[in-house]
């Protein structure tokens, strides 16, 4: 067994997107994002919850089609340009379509239409792809998960989970009935209902044996079929010409290194675990005779990994903790989701050109791993951000395209809808990550929710970085190096008080003043955190905490501080904090933007005007001072196409005259200096609401910075960008 090295797979995923390529290498980039909302019928209310979950393509490679399960539909994009894909309707069930697969000119849906737990039932239907039509229905006496088709196109397998009830015990199995695996012949994409044929699964698995609940399955050339039974962490091997188990195996425990697992606000890489069951999702053939899970885990287990065997159940390589410190690079750890890690769930494989890929869905991190199957140790190309949650993948070689679907519908929320993402493969460079971590005592700097940005004096392309509340066990200051590309986060200081890291803290502004940094922290009462100001030496200690006025406090809410820059120096220094949105006492469409004197402790502001929006509201996200200006962070809440403003203001100096507290407040004048959005747009996926971060760097390059949540009800992407030289603005 092989596994790869922590410091092998950071170094690999680093070389993808940061080393000088002397002869240009093919690479995956995003071209296109696609909210199946848009497939909604005119007369369905668009705050329908939408999902897509599994994705197959047409022979041709121009029409995708997805299950959307809440939705009881299947899906169809139309991808002739795959950089501007088109609905294409959607087909109805009684039931809910669980996978799909096509062949030929038909599009093979499963269908789960059970009364109860105890009672389950499904379907198989053929449909049509161009007419739409349901031509066959076959009956297959359970509930259906995945459908596969043989590579000569003569038979479909359908796993039927007949899953359990995580309500009922405990959610532990056995529960009757048991799963098994239903195949069945096709001719011209048909399948004939007459041949339908059931495998018995009982009595293999030494986890529950007696109810197998099978997850996903896939064939070879040989119509050999790969089975996974996820709860009882076993994969059967099944001959599909005569429908009789031939092998299998447990899919066995893997030993964890250098992983976080608590929930706990903090982002700490330090835990070992040893024997945690693989419990495979997803499986794929990566030729005749070796197979890859992904081992998202949904009972017990999950080693948050992918694994190889041979079908004989050798296991040939183990990732271990690497995928996982890989995607920790990136931002996209879920600290909030950490029971399982990233949880891969999904897979794909296929060969482009020369190079025979797979690619790993990490549901929790939103992102896909690009393997180059070697033959040994698989090499990791690259990570693509996708939407939230990537539930399935479909590679159409043809037309160097891959596209996933991402399962999360986030519209009760306001957030992110369902996406189908495309990616094309070309020569050139890889567009995301924009901002990785180094690694410190040989694991990732975890790194997210990055909220604010400032410059480091004298050292241009060098910065500041916050993150906010999501990790309020583990407040930090990070160190940014945007002279290389994609920018990397060097070192991360814990904010601390008392010799330990700060607690009920939301850092939302920093910047330096010499000997360290001043932090506003913005308040929530609801969770007992204050509206203060932090001086913080160079080691992160706290020296001083300067809480809010009672003019401020009496009309205050808990949308604050999103900002804070320094004009002056000595006694004559000026905090100048942005406040996001209207608080009790301010007219609507005026924020105000608060001043501090550290040398006297006296408080003033003056009033920013907002502009209008028809949805949601608009608030500020930064402030941050450059020569004789102010710049200022001006954004709506909204997300993807309902986004219509994410903007760069500035304001004078000279216009920035203090009035006190609980009097009338002078109005300043702003100018427009960028529009954000077309930059936000540039990586193909949808606009993301939350522009958090601006600084102006010691060369005078403007430099931005987006939010993540921390990869709570998001994708996890964090862009970073700069938007060139302010002084030509």
């Amino acid at each position: 067994m092989k596994t790869l090295s922590i410091t092998a797979a950071l170094a690999a995923v680093l070389a993808a997107s940061t080393s000088a390529i002397a002869v240009a290498e093919p690479v995956f980039n995003r071209v296109a994002s696609f909210a199946v909302a848009d497939s909604l019928p005119a007369e369905t209310d668009r705050k329908t919850p939408t999902s897509s979950e599994i994705i197959t393509a047409s022979e041709d490679g121009n029409t995708l089609v997805y299950s959307d399960s809440p939705l009881k539909a299947i899906g169809f994009i139309d991808i002739t340009d795959a950089k501007a894909p088109k609905a294409g309707g959607i087909v109805s069930f009684e039931g809910e379509p669980t996978s799909v697969a096509a062949v030929g000119g038909k599009v093979l849906a499963a269908v789960n239409t059970r009364e109860s737990f105890t009672k389950p039932s499904g379907f198989l239907a053929a449909v049509d792809l161009a007419s739409k039509n349901i031509d066959v229905k076959c009956d297959l006496g359970g509930q259906p998960d995945s459908v596969a088709i043989s590579k000569d196109k003569t038979l479909a397998a359908i796993a039927i989970e007949n899953e359990r009830d995580e309500d009922v015990n405990d959610g532990q199995i056995p529960q009757m009935p048991a799963g098994d695996l239903v195949i069945v012949s096709l001719k011209d994409g048909l399948p004939d209902c007459g041949t339908l044929k059931h495998v018995t699964l009982t009595g293999l698995a030494e986890v529950a044996g007696d109810d197998p609940e099978p997850e996903f399955v896939a064939f070879n050339s040989k119509n050999e079929i790969a089975l996974t039974l996820q709860e009882n962490n076993h994969i059967v091997i099944i001959d599909g010409n005569t429908a009789t188990v031939t092998g299998h195996f447990s899919a066995g425990t893997a030993d964890l290194t250098g992983i976080d697992t608590q929930k706990d606000g903090a982002l700490s890489f330090t835990d070992d675990v040893a024997g945690v069951k693989r419990e495979p999702d997803a499986v794929k053939w990566l030729d005749d005779d070796r197979i890859v899970i992904a081992n998202e885990g949904d009972y017990e287990g999950g080693s948050r990994g992918f694994t190889i065997f041979d079908k004989a159940g050798k296991v040939l390589f183990e990732s271990g903790s690497s995928f996982e410190h890989a995607v920790a690079k990136l931002g996209h750890y879920p600290d909030k989701r950490n029971s399982k890690g990233i949880e891969p769930e999904g897979l794909e494989a296929a060969t482009f050109g020369e190079d025979k890929l797979f690619f790993v869905l990490a549901e929790r991190a939103s992102v896909v791993g690009v393997y180059k199957d070697t033959g040994a140790e698989p090499e990791l190309l690259q990570i693509l951000p996708s939407g939230v949650s990537p539930e399935g993948a479909v590679a159409i070689p043809g037309r160097n395209l891959l596209a996933t679907a991402n399962e999360v519908d986030l519209v009760e929320d306001g957030g992110a809808r369902s996406h189908v993402m495309i990616y094309e493969r070309a020569e050139g460079t890889a567009a995301y990550p924009q901002i990785v971590s180094a690694e410190k005592d040989g694991v990732p700097i975890g790194f997210g929710a990055l909220s604010g940005l400032a410059a480091i004096k004298d050292e241009p392309g060098k910065l500041l970085a916050v993150s906010d509340s999501v990790y309020s066990s583990q407040p930090r200051i990070f160190k940014i190096d945007a002279t290389q590309k994609p920018a990397v986060i060097t070192d991360a200081l814990t904010i601390t008080r008392d010799g330990a890291p700060a607690q009920k803290l939301d850092i939302e502004g920093i910047v330096a003043d010499g000997e360290g940094f001043w932090l506003a922290s913005e308040g929530n009462s609801d969770k007992l955190y204050a509206h203060a100001l932090l001086q913080v030496d160079a080691k992160g200690k706290i020296k001083k905490e300067v809480a809010i006025p009672e003019e401020l406090r009496a009309n205050e809410i808990r949308y604050g501080f999103e900002g804070i820059t320094s004009v002056g120096e000595g006694d004559d220094q000026t905090l100048w904090m942005a406040v996001q949105r209207e608080w009790k006492d301010d007219e609507k469409g005026f924020v105000k933007l608060v001043s501090y004197k550290p040398a006297s402790e006296e408080w003033g502001a003056v009033r920013y005007p907002l502009e209008a929006t028809a949805e949601g509201w608009v608030g500020l996200s930064e402030i941050t001072v450059h020569g004789d200006r102010a710049y200022i962070i001006e954004r709506d809440n909204l997300i993807g196409n309902a986004a219509k403003l994410k903007k760069i203001y500035s304001v004078a100096l000279a216009d920035l005259k203090p009035a006190k507290l609980g009097g009338e407040l002078p109005v300043v004048k702003k100018e427009e200096v960028s529009d954000l959005i077309p930059e936000l747009k540039s990586l193909g996926g949808y606009v993301v609401d939350k522009v958090e971060g601006f600084a102006v760097d010691s060369a005078g390059n403007g430099y931005v910075v987006t939010d993540n949540d921390g990869v709570d009800g998001s994708s996890g992407e964090t862009l970073f960008f700069s938007i060139g030289t302010m002084d030509a603005m």
